[in-house]
């Protein structure tokens, strides 16, 4: 008779195997992803998504945009607005003025951790709303419209 590793309470393992992982490194603020969880601790994608869930149940990591998941510390706050007000908000906090460039998607994509089609979407909203002008492949965007805190919804 073979003798068989019980799959019963191994997502546990991978759990604490992260949580230790995260606990070990203070500046780590994403999870390794699903592929590299199932190659390392050689288990399943169910396996694997159960370990996740558990972490998200114990405050330890939560889902981020794009298939990741980021690590939840203690005392530190994350912004889940949509993107398009928090660019918003860098247009009122940084000073920009009407007919001046604005950054780069390549710029906030890395600012905010997050991928270039989805700032893209983020500034076609504010583009819609009348608050930047221009971009497209190649061409900068300039502020059309300095957003107030009122005219904010």
């Amino acid at each position: 008779m073979s003798q068989q590793v019980s799959p019963r309470g191994t997502f546990l393992k991978v759990a604490d195997a992260l949580k230790a992982r995260t606990a070990a490194d203070p500046d780590m603020a994403e999870l390794p992803s699903l592929a590299e969880v199932m190659r390392e601790h050689r288990v399943s994608r169910g396996v694997a998504l159960r370990a996740f869930g558990v972490l998200r149940q114990e405050g330890v990591a939560e889902p981020a945009p794009g298939g990741r998941w980021r690590v939840v510390r203690l005392g530190a706050r994350v912004d889940g607005r949509p993107l398009d007000e928090r660019i918003t908000d860098i247009i009122m906090a940084e000073g920009f003025e009407v007919g001046e460039a604005f950054l780069s998607a390549s710029a906030l994509a890395n600012r905010f951790g997050v991928s270039r089609p989805t700032v893209t979407k983020a500034l076609e909203k504010l583009e819609t709303a009348g608050v930047l002008a221009g971009g497209g492949q190649g061409k900068v965007r300039t502020i059309r419209a300095v957003p107030t805190g009122e005219e904010r919804s």
